[in-house]
């Protein structure tokens, strides 16, 4: 089923003490950006991608789609102040509001294709779906430095990216939080204030987000395992 992606391409990752956007550092000589579009580019219902950037990368970023021959970047748009921002500019470059659309971390280039079609078959029948993970450590919550209460973790997840959406449901969702001033954690969280169903598709633990110099550590790891079992 063909689908759009939006990925924000904007931050300057500082947590990761790069000295620049993140995501132009490399995991094996090549830039996290590229194993990230990689995914989507191998993707035959993938129709377009449309990257949200900070106009000081463009130029870099135009010449690394050329060098690694990334063709489906549709659009260049200009990243918003939050990221939120940054999606709903993507979200105005969609070409057809009718069809599906996701969200995704530039800066997680591990997303498998199996958990992409599966995403989407969810969107486009109940509007909206994300992927995400059991969460696996006991959570606690804190009041003012003390143990307040033991979360009961049955039901909680760990969510990630990407989310799956009708397109005319994730703008209406945009126009909404627009109207009232709200900023959301993610796009999920504007989806459930229209209010509108969304459905948990479960991933990996893989699917990391590259955030600090540690993760890049488990990145390689990964890639190595990915290797060794021929994946």
């Amino acid at each position: 089923m063909p689908y759009q992606v939006i990925i924000p391409a904007a931050g300057q990752g500082k947590r990761m003490g790069a000295g620049k956007n993140k995501l132009l550092l490399t995991l094996e000589g090549v830039p996290i950006l590229i194993h990230t579009l990689r995914v989507f580019e191998a993707d035959a219902e993938c129709s377009g991608i449309i990257l949200a950037i900070n106009p000081s990368d463009e130029q870099e970023f135009k010449s690394l789609l050329k060098e690694y021959g990334i063709h489906k970047v549709s659009s260049l748009v200009t990243g918003g102040k939050e990221r939120q921002d940054s999606v709903y500019n993507g979200l105005r470059a969609v070409h057809s509001i009718d069809g599906v659309v996701l969200v995704h971390d530039a800066a997680r280039p591990f997303i498998r294709l199996e958990t992409i079609r599966n995403l989407v078959e969810a969107a486009s029948k109940d509007g909206g779906a994300i992927v995400a993970v059991p969460v696996k450590d006991t959570i606690k919550k804190a009041d003012d430095g003390r143990v307040a209460e033991t979360v009961e973790r049955s039901s909680l997840w760990s969510v990630q990216t990407p989310q799956a959406f009708r397109a005319s449901v994730l703008l209406e969702a945009h126009n909404k939080a627009m109207r009232e001033q709200f900023i959301g954690t993610d796009e999920s969280s504007l989806v459930e204030r229209i209010p509108h169903h969304v459905s948990i598709i479960e991933g990996d633990y893989d699917n990391i987000k590259l955030t600090t110099p540690e993760d890049l550590y488990f990145a390689e790891a990964i890639l190595r395992k990915r290797k060794e079992s021929g994946v």
